[in-house]
């Protein structure tokens, strides 16, 4: 495909439904843990706490990916980097599918955390070349496309982990990545770059930019703290359905990421009311969802119904907080797209690589009432920073 996009010139459907897709299937990569830790840690001979570090080493790698390779959408091609990250990823995960030591593995999730945040190159791209009036929805459709292949993963390696191992779903995995580099490759249209100079210069400008808008800062930190709560009851959630009264595998667990469905259906729906409703409100609608899952979480943990329905109020309430916030900074400097996404997702996965922490520490000392207890302060501390935004 030759065509050249402009700048709020418009973006064809058939590409945006690509890059939808792809959001998803790359993205996906990052989750399949979640519901395979305790498979891993039996099969590895470690401790819940080291498996924990599985997930939280990825949300490590994803911090560093976002922050030293999305800002090069700026000032690269989009082809040649998704094609080398994509490489990457593709190796990475071939050995995962190998890998015999938790090290290894630990090491491995950083590189596969490091090389999946190819969505946030896309959905700035989709907020550069939409037309003004489209860009919330568009943004909304990506990443309803990523939010879809977040929820798909956690049901996928469930099932797939219960029937062949947890080892299979890696080998799946690098063969869909195989898959993706071909489409991607092949659909991506050429892009004119938005920053000349060096790779030092755009780094610089990150500072800069953060000191021009503040509100890079002020919407990054409350949806980060937000995503930290929403990330620690993930988790741990694989412990606690092995435990009783569930004794359940990972296949439970990938199926109770399915109620998720909810909030990446209401990702389409909330771009489309970001002007009318506002970002404050929206922030405080989703931290009061959020606050709501987590009592469900501590006084129905025994039960399937209270669960599910917990999952379908959190999930909803932190499409709420992101979206709002991510899209609104989208409109700041159409320049500088990729390099605001970047500290908006750095702010936004260090707060889910804190929540992984906190939960993991949390789990260890008190169990599951000590999730509950770190997620809520999380979701607290985000609330917080949007009452006193508004004074």
């Amino acid at each position: 495909m030759k065509t050249i996009l402009k700048d709020g010139g418009g973006i064809p459907r058939s590409l945006l439904a690509i890059l939808a897709v792809i959001a998803g299937v790359s993205v996906a990569n990052l989750y399949y843990n979640q519901p395979l830790l305790e498979m891993i840690r039996l099969d590895l001979g470690t401790s819940t706490l080291e498996a924990n570090h599985i997930a939280l080493y990825s949300q490590i790698g994803y911090v560093c990916g976002l922050f030293f390779i999305i800002p090069t959408a700026d000032l690269w091609s989009r082809r040649r980097i998704i094609a080398i990250d994509f490489s990457l990823l593709v190796l990475s995960l071939l050995g995962m599918a190998v890998a015999g030591d938790i090290r290894v593995v630990h090491a491995l999730s950083f590189v596969i955390g490091v090389c999946s945040v190819v969505p946030q190159i896309l959905m700035p791209l989709a907020a550069q070349y939409s037309l003004p009036e489209n860009r919330h929805r568009n943004v909304g459709i990506v990443l309803s496309g990523l939010l879809t292949g977040i929820l798909a993963s956690r049901v996928v390696s469930g099932t797939v982990g219960e029937l062949w191992g947890w080892r299979t779903m890696y080998l799946i995995a690098a063969v869909l990545m195989v898959l993706a580099t071909a489409v991607m490759l092949y659909m991506l249209p050429a892009s004119a770059p938005n920053f000349r100079g060096t790779y030092a210069g755009l780094m610089k400008s990150l500072i800069t930019l953060l000191h021009r808008h503040p509100l890079i800062t002020l919407y990054s930190s409350r949806a980060g703290l937000a995503f930290g709560s929403f990330m620690g009851f993930w988790a741990s959630l694989a412990f606690k359905m092995a435990e009783a009264p569930f004794f359940a595998g990972s296949h439970v667990v990938g199926m109770l990421g399915l109620c998720g469905v909810a909030g990446a259906l209401t990702a389409s729906t909330v771009g489309r009311f970001v002007k009318t409703v506002g970002v404050h409100r929206l922030n405080l609608f989703g931290c009061l969802l959020q606050l709501t899952g987590w009592a469900l979480f501590f006084f129905g943990a025994d039960f399937y119904t209270t669960l599910i329905v917990g999952i379908v109020v959190i999930d909803i309430g932190m499409q709420c907080i992101q979206l709002s916030n991510q899209s609104s900074l989208f409109e700041i400097d159409a320049t500088a797209t990729n390099r605001i996404n970047t500290l908006f997702m750095s702010f936004y996965f260090a707060g889910g690589s804190l929540g992984t922490f906190l939960s993991g520490i949390a789990w260890t000392l008190l169990g599951w009432d000590g999730v509950v207890m770190a997620g809520s302060f999380l979701t607290l501390a985000s609330l917080s920073v949007t009452l006193i935004s508004r004074r």
